[in-house]
């Protein structure tokens, strides 16, 4: 009995993550705009170089709020921009599913700097673009000691994530859809 009271819990979360969250949080172009911008402000505060790599970047792809939920069954998403040359060309939505343990919520913002031209060609060409999948992306983490994992800063795809006391460790990527849209 517990088993199917459980199983039905965490289909609803699912449904309700991968049906209603995207409904319930479409945005405007323009806010998706203001919000990439105060994203934009913090990771160069908040992350060491954070200005230096985001100018050198071909592309910068922000999500300003991804929202993570589960029990058992768990899902993320969030809307953001690409911009090239500080200036937005597209939209972009996030969305990831993941099963196992996990009971919760939590938000953070995410940034995947194109530090080549070929790697933003392909993400902006392909039709609903894949982490790990059609692209490899190194995942810049800190140490113990606060340190930055430089080791990675020349990949092709570069991503940080903000969490609410800075830049997270043991994050994942990996598996995460980003898909063109067009908000209002």
């Amino acid at each position: 009995m517990k088993l199917q009271s459980f199983a039905r819990t965490a289909a609803f979360v699912f449904l309700t993550l991968t049906l209603l969250v995207p409904i319930s949080y479409a945005k405007s172009a323009r806010e998706i705009d203001a919000s990439v911008d105060t994203a934009l402000e913090r990771f160069k505060k908040e992350v060491f170089d954070g200005g230096k790599m985001v100018s050198k970047a071909k592309g910068v792809l922000v999500f300003p709020s991804v929202i993570k939920a589960g029990i058992g069954l768990g899902g993320e998403y969030g809307t953001g921009a690409l911009r090239i040359n500080g200036r937005t060309v597209d939209y972009y939505n996030t969305i990831t599913g993941s099963i196992g343990f996990q009971l919760g919520g939590q938000v953070k913002s995410v940034y995947l700097l194109f530090m080549e031209d070929t790697a933003l060609k392909n993400f902006r060409s392909s039709d609903g673009w894949k982490a790990g999948v059609d692209g490899s992306v190194a995942l810049i983490t800190i140490g113990a000691d606060g340190s930055v994992d430089t080791t990675k800063t020349n990949a092709p795809i570069i991503a940080y994530v903000l969490g609410q006391k800075g830049l997270m460790y043991n994050l994942n990527i990996e598996g995460s859809k980003f898909n063109k849209i067009k908000p209002d």
